[in-house]
């Protein structure tokens, strides 16, 4: 038995009951932004807030079904997207439905159909013409808005001092330590 095999096996119950908390953790965080009004829905609409507004953007999901696997234009986006969220030191995660992202965020709102649910992004305010300062201090350092008081310069920042963003930039930290800089997460049902 090899070194790798003993620790899988060590691992595999505080993994499942990681992803199980990161999965909660996303539902609360999810409905908690949607709330405030800091949810966007939908890759375009995802990718111009992105480009106009990066700072702001404190976590990124991206959901595809097993038969957007195949959507080659979906992929592509989806790489775009995650290479300019590692870049930006925002917090990225997967998730495999689609559908059960569409019933938490809720469905019934033309804007949230499901196909318009393939990335999804959470500011830390769509209202605040503020902006807090760039995030250039130290490569892969976590964004000041989770550890520290809000700055001047950004009275909003202590807005998303969510226990569920917390867990899940716990976990995402976590993810990237071992070398998984896009984690899957499987939402509670």
């Amino acid at each position: 038995m090899t070194l790798e095999e003993i620790r899988g096996q060590d691992t595999v119950p505080e993994s499942t009951a990681r992803m199980q908390g990161a999965g909660k953790a996303l539902h609360e965080l999810l409905l908690s932004a949607q709330r405030q009004g800091c949810l966007t829905a939908g890759v375009y609409e995802s990718a111009k807030v992105l480009n106009v507004d990066p700072d702001n953007v404190t976590f990124c999901v991206l959901a595809a079904d097993a038969e957007d696997e195949g959507d080659i234009a979906l992929q592509i986006h989806f790489t775009l997207i995650q290479a300019f969220c590692c870049e930006n030191d925002i917090d990225i995660v997967r998730v495999g439905d689609v559908q059960r992202l569409a019933a938490i965020v809720g469905a019934g709102d033309e804007a949230a159909a499901p196909g318009d649910l393939h990335c999804i992004l959470i500011s830390v305010s769509v209202a605040s013409p503020q902006r807090r300062p760039p995030r250039r201090a130290a490569p892969r350092q976590r964004p000041a808005r989770l550890t520290s008081a809000p700055s001047p310069q950004n009275p909003n920042e202590d807005a998303w001092k969510d226990p569920a963003l917390e867990k899940l930039s716990v976990f995402c930290e976590e993810s990237r330590s071992v070398n998984d800089w896009v984690p899957s997460i499987t939402l509670p049902e």
